[in-house]
């Protein structure tokens, strides 16, 4: 199967397949690990074939605290890897997962850690579980990477107004969604169509069951804790405008009355003032950082999806019942 390895550039606009071990092991490893908004993480492991990803298998990075300063995230990832190389388990590492709250993923942490990845291994994504979704019985898993235009701004790690400015980013053009297919095996086919013919649970279930809206309220709470936040950093780029604004008039008036006074030391017949650096006697205050504001408007954007996924079918059920 190994032998298959296509090279990658084939791959970044095409699909991820996983399997269904791993969307298991993570719905498995958030419901041990994973309390309200605590996120899990783990590493996929798999190989490219033809024109896919192919993921295979996921070990989960185990919980510790700032008091282990022994443990080492690196060499665990490093000895698990070589413990399945040795009992023939694919261990090729194509990326990381992680688990969401209410659509909050959009963060530095997690910017900076797919670059790492992508940067380091072409073909890496990221799968971001929702668990809230899953519960209410819709699977809700997503495969991200970083745009071409953000890799190179990372890169450069130009994140001043300017620098956004002119690789016409938004926070549209931050992540790319990769298509996903979960891959069952024939013998599991055959098995889940046995279990679904047996199971009762669909005619116990409440078709009109409006307990969804518990969960839009919490999304609409965090979506309005983002507009918050956006509105404080447009505060203070605003801020920022108009130091810079008064910083170039005061400068402008300095080099008028210079101007004055030298016209008036040269009608004198007295030599003009010494040449002075502008610079130094008006540094331009620093700019704030726009990435912020760009991850606090994709953080915003996906809660607005999950608040606009979670409310229609509640909107259709209430006119339904009503």
């Amino acid at each position: 199967e190994s032998g298959e390895k296509s090279a990658p550039n084939s791959l970044l606009q095409l699909c991820v397949c996983v399997r269904l071990q791993v969307v298991l092991k993570i719905i498995k490893h958030y419901q041990e690990e994973g309390q309200g908004s605590e996120v899990v993480q783990g590493v996929l492991l798999g190989l490219v074939v033809e024109d896919r990803l192919e993921i295979t298998n996921c070990f989960p990075f185990p919980q510790h605290t700032e008091d282990d300063v022994d443990f080492d995230e690196v060499q665990y990832q490093m000895e698990m890897m070589r413990s399945l190389r040795h009992v023939n388990i694919d261990h090729l590492h194509v990326g990381w997962y992680q688990s969401t709250y209410y659509g909050s993923f959009v963060s530095r942490a997690l910017l900076d850690s797919q670059f790492s990845y992508q940067h380091a291994i072409e073909e890496s994504v990221v799968l971001i579980y929702d668990p809230i979704k899953t519960a209410q019985g819709s699977l809700c898993l997503k495969a991200y990477r970083l745009t071409p235009k953000l890799m190179e701004i990372c890169k450069e790690k130009d994140f001043s107004p300017e620098g956004l400015k002119k690789a016409c980013i938004g926070y549209e053009h931050m992540f790319e969604e990769v298509p996903i297919v979960i891959k069952n095996s024939h013998l599991i086919n055959v098995l889940l169509l046995d279990l679904q013919e047996k199971s009762t649970v669909a005619d116990k279930h409440e078709l009109l069951n409006l307990s969804s809206s518990n969960h839009l309220e919490k999304s609409l709470q965090l979506l309005m804790d983002r507009m918050d936040d956006m509105s404080q950093d447009i505060g203070k780029y605003n801020t920022y405008c108009r130091n810079l604004s008064k910083q170039q008039q005061q400068k402008q008036q300095y080099l008028q009355r210079r101007q004055q006074e030298n016209a008036q030391r040269q009608s004198r017949g007295e030599p003009p003032l010494p040449e002075e650096d502008i610079s130094k006697m008006f540094k331009p205050p620093q700019a704030p950082a726009r990435m912020d504001t760009l991850l606090i408007a994709g953080t915003r954007g996906s809660q607005l999806d999950l608040a606009s996924s979670i409310g229609q079918p509640s909107s259709l059920k209430r006119m339904i019942k009503y």
